[in-house]
């Protein structure tokens, strides 16, 4: 199936799996099970992490143990939330700062969740073990998605 087709089915399924409920952790947690379920192995860790003060902070994921917090502006996750917009990094190695919370993650995209007012308040953070594994078709489709989950729960 192409690409477009996948994300197209996905927003249809999440619209559906968080019509009508509003707990953050809930939301979140099945949003990570639907991504990984419907992108495989192509998606090596899908997780959001939540604003809490001047911190990220690890939220409902799914792969391999990740990193606990993340400072403003540090790492694409970091970077991400200060210029509340995605990012797309084809090589993590030559991100400035990256944090390697695992030494598997080869390329990242991050989408900032924002809440009505247009504050971010959490991101939602996906690596791929191979490099420029992203492109502006994932931007496109991932900030519909996390649209989606920001309506839902901020």
């Amino acid at each position: 199936m192409e690409k477009k087709q996948i994300y197209e089915n996905l927003l249809v399924q999440l619209r559906g799996l968080v019509d009508g409920e509003h707990h953050r952790v809930s939301v979140m947690a099945n949003a990570t099970a639907l991504l990984r379920e419907l992108m495989g192995e192509r998606f090596f860790w899908t997780g959001f992490y939540v604003v809490d003060g001047e911190q990220l902070v690890l939220g409902p994921f799914q792969g391999s143990t990740a990193c606990y917090r993340i400072g403003r502006g540090r790492g694409v996750c970091g970077a991400a939330w200060q210029q509340a917009q995605t990012l797309v990094v084809p090589d993590v190695e030559a991100f400035p700062g990256h944090i390697a919370c695992s030494s598997l993650s080869r390329s990242e995209i991050v989408v900032p969740l924002l809440d009505s007012t247009g504050t971010v308040r959490a991101v939602l953070d996906i690596d791929s073990r191979d490099a420029d594994a992203f492109d502006s078709v994932d931007a496109h489709y991932l900030e519909q998605v996390a649209r989606v989950i920001a309506a839902a729960i901020y």
